[in-house]
C-alpha cells in the first residue's frame, strides 16, 4: 500500500501551497503525485479556494516568467545584437536559396507508396487503477432504486478528445468531494457513500467482465 501523508507533512504542504508554491513543485519535495498533493490541499481547504489559489499560483509564475525574459532581453543589448545578426544571416542564407532555385533544375521524385500504421492512438490520458492512491471515502451517484448509472465517455464533454472506439467505452464516475457529488446529483438521483473505495481494485475483474473499463474521478481517467 502507498504511504500515507503525516500529519505535520499536510500541514507543511497547505502551509507552502498558500504563499504560492506550485502542485509540481510541492510533488517534487515531497515525493508523492500532484493528485495526492491536490486532493489533501482540497480536503483541508475546500475545492473553491483550492481552485482560486492555484489559477493564481499559475498565473503567477507565468507572469514572473514572462517578465524575467523581458528583463533579460532589455538589460543584454549583446543578446539583442546577436538576435539581429542571426536575423540578417537568416535572411542572406534565405535570399542566397531563392537564387539557387531559379538558377537550378530538379528532378521530381515519386512519392513511396508504402504502408503506413494507422492503428488509434494509445490512450494517454488514463491511469492504471494500481497507481492511483484513493482517499478513505468516495462518493457516487445513483437513483433511487440504487442502481449504478453506467455510462460511455461520449457523455463526457471534456473527454471527446479521445479516438471513436474509446468514447464507446463503458464508465462510472466516481467523486472525492461531497459537495461536488451534490453539485451534480438530480432530483431522481441520490448520492451514496462508499468506506472502502480499494473496491474498485478488488472488482475490477468483475466490472471488465461486464464491459466497463474506465472510472472517472476528480477529472481523472482510470483504467481497469
Amino acid at each position: 500500500m502507498p504511504k500515507k501523508l503525516t500529519d505535520i507533512q499536510k500541514k507543511e504542504i497547505i502551509h507552502r501551497f498558500k504563499n504560492g508554491e506550485t502542485l509540481e513543485s510541492l510533488a517534487n519535495k515531497f515525493g508523492y503525485t500532484k493528485l495526492t498533493i491536490s486532493r489533501n490541499i482540497k480536503k483541508n481547504i475546500g475545492s473553491n479556494l483550492f481552485n482560486n489559489l492555484n489559477k493564481n499560483i499559475n498565473n503567477s509564475n507565468k507572469f514572473n516568467r514572462t517578465e524575467e525574459i523581458f528583463n533579460d532581453c532589455e538589460s543584454n543589448k549583446e543578446n539583442q545584437l546577436a538576435v539581429e545578426n542571426l536575423k540578417n544571416d537568416s535572411n542572406k542564407e534565405l535570399n542566397s536559396e531563392n537564387q539557387f532555385s531559379r538558377d537550378s533544375s530538379f528532378m521530381e521524385l515519386v512519392p513511396l507508396d508504402l504502408d503506413i500504421d494507422n492503428s488509434i492512438r494509445k490512450d494517454f490520458a488514463s491511469i492504471s487503477i494500481e497507481e492511483i492512491d484513493f482517499p478513505e471515502i468516495v462518493f457516487m451517484i445513483v437513483d433511487k432504486k440504487i442502481e449504478l448509472e453506467i455510462k460511455v465517455l461520449r457523455d463526457y464533454p471534456e473527454w471527446q478528445f479521445l479516438p471513436e472506439e474509446d468514447l464507446n467505452t463503458k464508465t462510472i464516475k466516481i467523486y472525492f468531494d461531497l459537495r461536488d457529488a451534490k453539485r451534480d446529483c438530480k432530483k431522481d438521483q441520490k448520492v451514496i457513500k462508499v468506506p472502502n473505495p480499494n473496491v474498485f481494485k478488488i472488482a475490477s475483474k468483475i466490472m471488465l467482465s461486464r464491459g466497463i473499463s474506465r472510472i472517472i474521478s476528480d477529472k481523472q481517467l482510470i483504467s481497469l
